[in-house]
């Protein structure tokens, strides 16, 4: 059997960082374009842009749902296997896998056939108005055909990087970014399909991804591989994997209850200008908040490996590593983002409404971006050492317990309700951080204290 690509055992922490790291950043970056090119160009269609872009502002939260299974599946799989790969048991490890691909693809059929049921009147209650909907019910309804493959390269692609091969997980993003950037022009454009041409070029970029991630997982490279006599439903395998799993399903899920809270609220109080900046700062702070994940995501397959292997000192300076760059990033985001806003924003669309009130409220929207490096560091590390009830609680407190209040609380007690609404995000970002350091410094020793008096009570040193 072939050599991983990085020994997650030996090899130095540092070096190790940086190779599964930097695959792991350029593979988000290309992720975010991925995410944020469709609104570039539909932000610019002749015309009607800002319309067709608030439109496409009000499918968020289905396509973040979508995001949100493969987490929930993917990630807290792909978690459990490396763990299991770690500890030498490749067999359940595999099985782990196995079960992930049959639950993607039964989660992907119900998951379609749903939102299709309740596509309009879901679309109004997202933000929807008279103006947009129509530009909203066009590209869901084409997206929604393609959700299978958004999971299965999406889900089945956590099982790549967990094994140390991030040039190839960086591949899988790469080959869909590529393909969807290309078309995306051909069939807005040059075909004259708006909106709905961007969604074509979404679902067919999604499907030649997943042909690669199958084809990787079922051929000779892979330690983790696809077989037959896994692929079933089996809930003693799933029950631990979604547990752990149910953290990241949650930090993506509670997006699209975000989204709706945030259109719904600014619809009220701004209009389709108010959402389409909306559109704007939760576009450009994804492609930040990608690539501080890309970093975490590089650290855990580290953590996980050598926390199953009970090498716990290259598992603190793992995190030690992990935590340096993830501030650092995010502070230097926050500068760019505060001193640069309108950079940022020019990308989307050039109306002067829409940009006069979208470079401010990127301000505001952006203010806690400093302390992201914090949350994100401890939390993901809190994911790679399965402590599924901290994540969740951890993923809860941000977006459920103080983001989503906040955007009905604040404009109550501010004189202006759309910058008040905005405002909310920077809030709840610094609470919790703020909490959730706090929190990893007590746990983090006892965690790893837990674990090597069990080495020991089993004779490991």
């Amino acid at each position: 059997m072939s050599k991983r690509e990085n020994d997650l055992g030996r090899d130095p922490v540092g070096k190790l960082l940086l190779r599964l790291a930097l695959p792991s950043v350029l593979a988000q970056l290309v992720n975010a374009l991925y995410n944020i090119v469709d609104r570039m160009y539909i932000g610019h269609i002749e015309g009607v842009g800002d319309l067709a872009l608030t439109g496409l502002g009000v499918c968020f939260p289905v396509l973040m749902f979508v995001s949100a299974i493969s987490a929930l599946v993917g990630m807290g799989g792909g978690s459990r296997a490396v763990v299991r790969m770690g500890e030498g048991k490749e067999e359940q490890a595999n099985a782990i896998l196995g079960n992930c691909a049959a639950l993607l693809i039964a989660l992907s059929v119900v998951v379609t056939a749903a939102f299709l049921l309740v596509k309009e009147p879901m679309l109004y209650l997202f933000g929807a108005t008279e103006n947009t909907i129509v530009y909203a019910s066009d590209y869901l309804t084409i997206y929604l055909w393609g959700t299978i493959f958004v999971e299965l390269s999406l889900g089945l692609n956590f099982f790549i990087t967990a094994q140390g091969f991030s040039t190839t997980s960086m591949a899988t993003v790469l080959i869909g970014a590529v393909i969807n950037i290309v078309l995306d022009p051909i069939f807005i454009y040059g075909m004259g399909m708006g909106v709905r041409g961007a969604a074509l070029a979404t679902i067919i970029a999604q499907g030649a991804s997943a042909v690669w991630v199958l084809r990787f997982l079922t051929g000779k490279r892979t330690k983790l591989r696809l077989q037959g006599r896994f692929f079933r439903i089996n809930p003693k395998v799933l029950a631990p994997v979604v547990a752990l799993g149910v953290s990241p399903f949650i930090m993506n899920a509670t997006e699209s209850l975000v989204n709706i809270a945030f259109n719904a609220s600014l619809k009220a109080a701004g209009g389709d200008p108010a959402v389409g900046a909306m559109t704007i700062c939760s576009s450009v702070m994804q492609v930040f908040f990608l690539l501080l994940q890309g970093i975490a995501q590089g650290a855990q397959p580290i953590i996980g490996f050598n926390y199953g292997a009970g090498q716990l000192e290259r598992v603190k300076k793992a995190f030690r590593l992990l935590l340096t760059c993830t501030l650092s990033f995010s502070c230097a985001a926050w500068a760019a983002l505060e001193l640069f806003p309108q950079v940022f924003v020019a990308l989307f669309n050039d109306k002067p409404e829409l940009v006069s009130i979208a470079v401010r409220s990127l301000q505001i929207y952006a203010a806690g971006m400093f302390i992201l490096g914090i949350q994100t560091a401890c939390q993901q590390t809190f994911v790679a050492l399965g402590q599924a009830k901290v994540s969740l609680f951890l993923a809860l407190l941000r977006k459920i317990i103080l983001l989503i209040p906040l955007i009905y609380l604040l404009p109550l007690v501010l004189p202006h309700r759309v910058t008040a609404i905005f405002l909310a995000e920077p809030a709840a970002d610094i609470l919790a951080a703020l909490t959730t350091g706090s929190l990893f410094l007590w746990r983090f020793p006892r965690i790893l204290a837990h674990r090597k008096q069990a080495l020991e009570e089993h004779g490991h040193t």
